[in-house]
């Protein structure tokens, strides 16, 4: 592909474009980095509105197919009818489908309901929920979305609605089970950036149910911030469906390789932002080993997890040795940036309040979950007896296809 160049550079010499001739100082180096911040704005900005646009545009189709009640005035064709308009008039664009016509005004009616039921704005309603736009890198592009917008009712259409894309928003509003719990998905996509599949693994993972309920001391021992967040990282319980154990009577060690031989699942159930270290780390203290099941970095808390694996009830004693390992990490491995090193504890159940005086005395940071769903190999249907099933299913097909037959 050619380009018009400048005049000055017609007559140069023929040459690659590279980096010559130039003094590069700390002025540069804050300018250009200006440069590069202006741009990324620039960049979100045109996303926010280009996708706040979109998803005004599918708040009021759902209110004119509700408060227009479409079906009831030109039939129930109507959506359909309305589908193969707007496809003729815009062939280019996507999102005119019938059913996608359905989803907005089921978006609609799914807050406005709420709404009505509690006599408040949808956008009152969600700011008492906490919902916000909360840094000023998209305070800014939602802002200026809703300047000078006469069509644009904020007290309707709250405007964090416009930094969660529409298929974000079509999950949260078929898979919550309440107001609250859609509000609380909402919050965690704009927060967090979840893409579509990792917002359906939080749904999959119970994420509301368990979201801030771990058995924990992390108020006692970690700034404010700090321990909001771990207590938004880890879970009150981890699904371990994904993992498979020889036999019944299973011990830390099966559970451990059953865990670590799928690291892409176990990482998936641990949440976003988890960095897998290592399982069976070795401490030598004194001459003694010592061994830490799974130990993990996070990302975003910028600590390490020393993760203890138990596969019968909590036992005080168990706040004791994970309290020595978190100790460890902190002496041997935690760098000067780095935050303190959080504990976690799965076992197989527990007693908060045993949990709870278990940890008085204690000053390092750590939280209790449960696990579940761990699959046991002897009580699966080995291949062998699934062929069997599946040979007795198909004869049964085939005697009941020739009945049938009789019978007519």
């Amino acid at each position: 592909m050619s380009k018009i160049i400048p005049k000055e550079l017609e007559t140069s010499e023929p040459r690659m474009v590279k980096s010559h001739d130039v003094t590069l100082d700390a002025e540069y180096a804050e300018w250009i980095a200006e440069v590069k911040h202006r741009y990324r704005s620039a960049q979100v900005k045109a996303a926010v509105k280009v996708n706040g646009e979109k998803l005004l545009f599918n708040w009021q189709m759902g209110r004119d197919l509700v408060q227009k009640k479409a079906e009831e005035r030109w039939g129930a064709g109507v959506v359909e009818q309305v589908s193969l308009d707007l496809k003729r008039e815009f062939p280019k664009e996507d999102g005119f489908s019938a059913r996608n016509l359905r989803y907005m005004k089921q978006w609609y009616l799914y807050y406005t309901t709420e709404a009505q039921k509690l006599q408040r704005p949808v956008a009152e309603i969600m700011c008492e929920t906490g919902i916000e736009v909360k840094t000023e890198r998209l305070q800014r592009p939602v802002a200026e979305f809703s300047e000078g917008g006469s069509r644009l009712d904020i007290r309707e259409f709250p405007l964090p609605f416009a930094l969660v894309p529409w298929g974000q928003h079509i999950e949260i509003m078929t898979r919550s089970k309440s107001i609250d719990e859609a509000l609380f998905y909402i919050q965690q996509v704009i927060e967090k950036g979840l893409s579509r599949p990792a917002l359906i693994n939080c749904f999959k993972a119970s994420l509301f149910k368990h979201y801030g309920k771990i058995v924990n001391n992390f108020s006692d021992h970690l700034p404010d911030v700090q321990s909001h967040l771990v207590q938004e990282v880890l879970k009150e319980n981890y699904d371990f469906g994904f993992a498979t154990v020889e036999h019944e009577m299973y011990d830390e060690r099966d559970l451990e390789d059953a865990l670590t031989s799928d690291v892409t699942n176990l990482l998936l159930e641990m949440g976003t932002g988890f960095a897998f270290i290592g399982r069976q780390k070795e401490i030598i203290v004194g001459g003694r080993s010592r061994i830490i099941d799974l130990l993990f970095y996070h990302i975003r808390l910028r600590c390490f997890i020393a993760c203890e694996i138990k596969v019968k009830p909590f036992e005080p004693e168990f706040a004791g040795k994970l309290n020595y390992y978190v100790s460890a990490v902190d002496e041997l491995l935690k760098a000067p940036d780095d935050n303190p090193t959080i504990g976690l504890l799965i076992c197989s159940d527990m007693d908060k309040t045993d949990v709870q005086w278990s940890f008085r005395g204690i000053t390092t940071p750590m939280g209790v979950a449960t696990y579940n769903n761990i699959r046991i190999k002897d009580m699966l249907p080995t291949q062998e007896l699934l062929k069997q099933r599946v040979e007795l299913l198909q004869k049964q097909l085939r005697e009941t296809k020739q009945l049938m037959n009789k019978v007519n």
